[in-house]
Formats: C-alpha cells, sequence, structure tokens
C-alpha cells in the first residue's frame, strides 16, 4: 500500500504536472481525471503478468529451495523502495519508482547471496544507468522539434490563432494516434492482440485517427473560433452540434471580468472559502481530506523563479487556449498508460509473496499472475497518494523548472510518450520520469537562452535519480540482514 501510495504521489505528475503548470487544468481537476484514469488502466489493463523481478535483475532459482526467504525479500524490497519514494516525494525529487524498486531488489539480493548475484551487465544495472542519460536526452530532442514546429509555423506568425485552427485536427489526430500506438504496445492487455494482427492495429489506429481528425475540423474548430475570438456563449457539450447552432449572445460580462484578474479573485475566494470553514470536527475532517488538492502548485514564488519566468517568449492568449483541450487528453492518455504499467512496481512483489503463501514454491520464471483485488488494491492507493502528497512533485516538473504554457506543455507531454513508445520498440531503455524532465528542460530552452531553465533544480532531479539504487538498495539489503542472519536463541528443554 505504502509503495502504491508513493507511486501516485511521485509518478502520477509524470502525466499531469505540465496541464498544471501551463494553467490548463487545475490541481483539483487534474486530480479528478487521475483518478479514473490511473485506476482504470490499473484494473482493466494490469492484469496480465506482472514481472516482479524487473530484468531478472536477480536469480530466483537461489530461493528455490526456502522460497519463504524469497517472502522477506520482497517485504524488505518493498519497505525500501517505499521508503526511498517516500523521502524523494518529500523533498521534490521525480525519481523513477521502477529503479527504486529495481535497487530494492539489487540490496536483497547482494544481502542473501552476494553481489556475484546480482546481473551487472547491460541486461541488468547498465541499462538501468544507460537510461539516466538516454530518456532525458531523447525525450528532450523529440519535444523540442515538435515545439519548434508549432512555434515558428503558429505561435510566431501575426495570424497565429487562424493558423491554429487549421492546425487543430492536425495535432488532435497526431495525439490520438500516438497514445493509441501507445498504448496497444505497452498496455500488457493489448500486446498479444499486437503481436499477432499488427495490420489490424495499424488500421485501426488510422481509421480512428482520421475519424478524430475529421470532427475536429468540422465541429471543434468552429467551436474554438464561435467561442473564443466570436464569444458567443457556448458551452462544452456544444461542440458535438456547433454547425446547427445559430449565432448565440455573447458571454455575460462577470464572467469575462472573472477570466480577465481569474487570480486575483480566485485567491478572494479561497481566503473567504477559508475565513468561513467549519471549526467543528467535520471542518477539520473536510480540510485534512481537501488539503493536498487546494495547495499552490503554479504560482511563481521567489525573485529567482520570476526572472526566468520573465525571461520566456509569450504569444497570443487566444492561440495558446486551443492547446489546452490537446493538452489535457495527452495527460489523460498518458495517465491511463501509466497506471496499466507502473502498478506492478507496487503489485508485483506483493503478488509473489501472495503466490509464496499460496503455495509454498517459488516461480523461477519471474513472472507470476497478479489477482484483481490486488490490482485494485494498488490503484486505489495510487490516487490516495496522488489527492494527498502529489502536489510535491506538480511543483517540482511545473514552474519551479521553467514557464509552462498551453502549447509548451503538449509539446512536452507528446514528446515524452512518443519517446517512451519509440524506445520500447526498439530496446532503448527509458522512464517515463526522466522523460518529462528532459522534455520540460528542452523545450525551455527552445526560448533561445539558458537563462529560461533552473539548472539548480536540474541538478537536484539528476542528483536524485544516482541515489535511487544505491539509497533503496542499501535500506532494504539492511533490512533483509538484520531479519535474515540475526541471532537466534534455540531453547531446549532441561
Amino acid at each position: 500500500m505504502l509503495d502504491a501510495y508513493g507511486i501516485g504521489a511521485n509518478d502520477v505528475a509524470n502525466s499531469f504536472s505540465t496541464s498544471v503548470a501551463s494553467k490548463s487544468l487545475t490541481l483539483a481537476q487534474a486530480c479528478c481525471i487521475a483518478i479514473f484514469t490511473e485506476f482504470f488502466g490499473a484494473l482493466l489493463l494490469g492484469s496480465g503478468t506482472s514481472e516482479t523481478i524487473r530484468g531478472k535483475i536477480i536469480s530466483l532459482e537461489n530461493f528455490a529451495g526456502q522460497p519463504e526467504l524469497l517472502m522477506l525479500a520482497m517485504v524488505c524490497a518493498v519497505v525500501g523502495s517505499s521508503l526511498w519514494v517516500i523521502f524523494a516525494t518529500r523533498n521534490g525529487w521525480p525519481v523513477s519508482t521502477t529503479h527504486s524498486i529495481v535497487g530494492a531488489i539489487i540490496g536483497v539480493g547482494i544481502s542473501a547471496f552476494g553481489v556475484d548475484s546480482v546481473d551487472w551487465s547491460y541486461n541488468g544495472v547498465a541499462k538501468i544507468v544507460t537510461s539516466w542519460f538516454i530518456s532525458p536526452v531523447a525525450a528532450g530532442i523529440i519535444a523540442s522539434i515538435i515545439y519548434l514546429v508549432t512555434k515558428f509555423l503558429v505561435l510566431a506568425k501575426p495570424n497565429s490563432f487562424e493558423r491554429g485552427l487549421r492546425a487543430i485536427p492536425f495535432y488532435f489526430g497526431m495525439t490520438i494516434f500516438i497514445c493509441l500506438i501507445y498504448l496497444f504496445y505497452k498496455a500488457p492487455g493489448f500486446k498479444e492482440l499486437t503481436e499477432d494482427s499488427v495490420g489490424l492495429v495499424w488500421g485501426l489506429t488510422s481509421g480512428i485517427t482520421l475519424l478524430v481528425m475529421a470532427f475536429c475540423w468540422f465541429f471543434i474548430a468552429p467551436w474554438f473560433r464561435r467561442t473564443i475570438r466570436g464569444n458567443e456563449n457556448l458551452r462544452w457539450y456544444h461542440v458535438f452540434v456547433t454547425p446547427m447552432i445559430s449565432t448565440r449572445p455573447a458571454k455575460p460580462e462577470a464572467a469575462l471580468e472573472l477570466n480577465e484578474d481569474g487570480s486575483k479573485k480566485l485567491e478572494d475566494h479561497e481566503l473567504a472559502e477559508e475565513e468561513l470553514a467549519p471549526t467543528g470536527p467535520f471542518g477539520k475532517l473536510k480540510k485534512l481530506v481537501l488539503n493536498g488538492i487546494r495547495k499552490d502548485v503554479v504560482s511563481c514564488k521567489g525573485e529567482r523563479l520570476k526572472k526566468i519566468h520573465d525571461a520566456a517568449d509569450r504569444y497570443d492568449d487566444d492561440t495558446e487556449y486551443m492547446y489546452s483541450f490537446i493538452q489535457i487528453i495527452t495527460a489523460s492518455m498518458a495517465s491511463f498508460a501509466h497506471g496499466s504499467n507502473d502498478v506492478a512496481n507496487a503489485v508485483g512483489p506483493l503478488s509473489t509473496i501472495y503466490y509464496v503463501w499460496s503455495t509454498a514454491t517459488v516461480d523461477v520464471s519471474g513472472k507470476t499472475a497478479v489477482p484483481l483485488w490486488i490490482l485494485a488494491m494498488g490503484g486505489v492507493f495510487i490516487d490516495i497518494g496522488l489527492l494527498t502528497y502529489g502536489y510535491n512533485i506538480m511543483r517540482t516538473l511545473g514552474n519551479k523548472i521553467t514557464y509552462h504554457s498551453p502549447s509548451r506543455g503538449f509539446s512536452m507531454e507528446l514528446g515524452s510518450c512518443l519517446t517512451v513508445l519509440t524506445a520500447s520498440q526498439i530496446g532503448l531503455p527509458v522512464s517515463t520520469t526522466h522523460c518529462i524532465t528532459g522534455a520540460t528542460a528542452a523545450v525551455g530552452l527552445c526560448n533561445g537562452s539558458a537563462k529560461t531553465i533552473n539548472w539548480r533544480m536540474i541538478a537536484w532531479c539528476f542528483f536524485s535519480w544516482i541515489l535511487t539504487l544505491p539509497c533503496a538498495g542499501l535500506v532494504a539489503g539492511l533490512l533483509f540482514s538484520f531479519a535474515a542472519y540475526a541471532p537466534k536463541l534455540i531453547l531446549t528443554p532441561v
């Protein structure tokens, strides 16, 4: 439960931090979406076999004669992994939860059978070290290409809004295409279909993409033109019937005033709500439950961060607003895929423990079927971790690294997703945490100045990646040694 909680608090920010930082979503809205995407991703698509020993870091044959020792090793590994992830989250460090559990397993492996029991080759530990450098660089290059194309063909042009309207169908189609391919190739429930029917998968994905592009051209683009430039009072659900609706009256003046000075009025509203909050047991409970989604993760505090944000280029607000919708879709799909894959980091060791407890044997294949109730538990605690503690990493991956806008956030998320998909197909080791961090820094550099990046925070992030393996491994290994090799007193009758 604690390991799944740490994944929710640390890893879910990979999907939604840029959306929140660019103000496409509020923290509360991102949490509401992630609750469903993470849980159902874990429950529906995480039900395949889960590699409990990632990349076969240690050999399970060593535990074959003493399965109870494997149960102890997995307990210690989960303790070491969860403590490190929670500690990193407390300090605002985005770390890889996959690398954390692998580091913990390395620790118990060395503690149980020595250094030689660990696979230090490229198929094992060396691959993880390589990913520290490959992931952020590859994602940064792809994300910067996407953003630069958007910048010079749309944002920087005098008629950027009209150009954006023509580009929206293409961007929506590209986003849906990449997200669907990502799900087909990464989600365990679709792997067999992808391997057996490659043509069907690509044909289905292409067909859905074309339908989405057509819908954008005939419905979404006109809705944008009428609501943003025409200032018509259209609701979100009118997008499905936009061509059939006659001209609507302008939006109420009060709503316009709120939009123009939204941040100031929001602060006043929160202050008033705080002052009028109930002081009894219910009020205190409500404040405790909602504390994690009421945190300010967007404001740029401090003179140094303000200078970093001020150095970034700004573009037409109406054009940027259109990218918010694409960004929300990208973040939601990435979150769904994340839940289906990374839940195994928490429930994998537990499924091994449950298997040994149920059968009194060791599955030397390194793969164990995960019961549905374990997947559901993992999904629930991922959600709880996000709701109560996810704001820490949201701040770090958001405006603490560089200035965010919807077009920038969209490029970061899409570049990160595309990197994970491409690298997984050609066998390169990547981490979603490392990818989004590299994409964030690279898009920030596209402003044309190194002053737009908080290099101190980048250094702290990289330092935390290096610490993940040894720290999680040290805690898990020491705990295993204490439990397995402690002196025991054998009492004999007199």
